[in-house]
């Protein structure tokens, strides 16, 4: 636990963590108990920047992206950007080494201009590039992953086929490679294939008959569902 000087061990400490679940506004004038990757900080400030976050939590604003999770959803935090801790439903903070997206975000193919707007709007950090053989792959870079996982957040790669969008899309790749907290094994993933240089996860997870692929679905429905699957193997071992 990292504490700012001169606090008094008597103060009133606020688990932003725990407030998170009731959604409300967090009072000020109090210590504030936060918490970035696996590591607990408190502060009396109200108002951090990513860089001041980052710099207390050990970690090089040059090297590191910052990630703030509310209410379930992740946003990046730039190292100029203030985070609010008293803003409602904010959870905790998150890092992610920056040369998994260094430099610019390529595009070496085109997505349909609905993806891309939806893509957008959706907040995701994403690329698109050409991998061995001509592959075409989506690559969303810090995506969240459900609690129960080893991992908070991992790059998820969309495999885009040559008719797409006429063509379905089928399975995710996860880097790194996703594990339950209870260490019970996951069934359909444990082959893993190289993107973009690196190990990926296959999660071998497949529409059906019964619920097919549908003209009006785009990459984003897909990354959704992916969020889906990842939440199902926590329910399946929990059953």
């Amino acid at each position: 636990m990292v504490e700012e000087p001169h606090q008094n061990d008597d103060d009133e400490v606020i688990d932003l963590e725990e407030h998170a679940k009731r959604g409300k506004k967090l009072p000020c004038g109090r210590v504030y108990r936060y918490r970035v990757d696996t590591e607990f900080f408190k502060t009396r400030e109200t108002e951090l920047t990513g860089r001041v976050i980052l710099t207390r939590a050990g970690k090089d604003p040059d090297r590191w992206l910052l990630n703030q999770k509310i209410r379930g959803s992740v946003i990046t935090v730039g190292p100029d950007d203030v985070v609010d801790l008293t803003t409602p439903g904010l959870e905790r903070l998150m890092t992610l080494p920056v040369d998994q997206t260094e430099g610019e975000l390529r595009k070496e193919f085109a997505l349909p201009e609905d993806d891309v707007d939806q893509l957008d709007a959706g907040g995701f950090e994403w690329e698109t590039i050409l991998g061995i053989r001509g592959k075409r792959w989506l690559m969303v870079h810090g995506f969240s992953i459900p609690e129960g996982y080893r991992q908070e957040i991992a790059t998820v790669a969309v495999s885009i086929p040559p008719g797409y969008p006429s063509g379905q899309l089928d399975m995710v790749w996860v880097s790194p490679r996703l594990e339950l907290n209870s260490g019970n094994q996951i069934p359909a993933t444990q082959h893993s294939e190289i993107v973009d240089g690196r190990s990926f996860q296959r999660w071998s997870r497949h529409y059906t008959p019964a619920n097919p692929w549908k003209p009006e679905y785009s990459v984003v429905t897909h990354l959704l569902l992916a969020r889906a699957w990842f939440a199902r193997e926590l329910e399946r071992r929990a059953a």
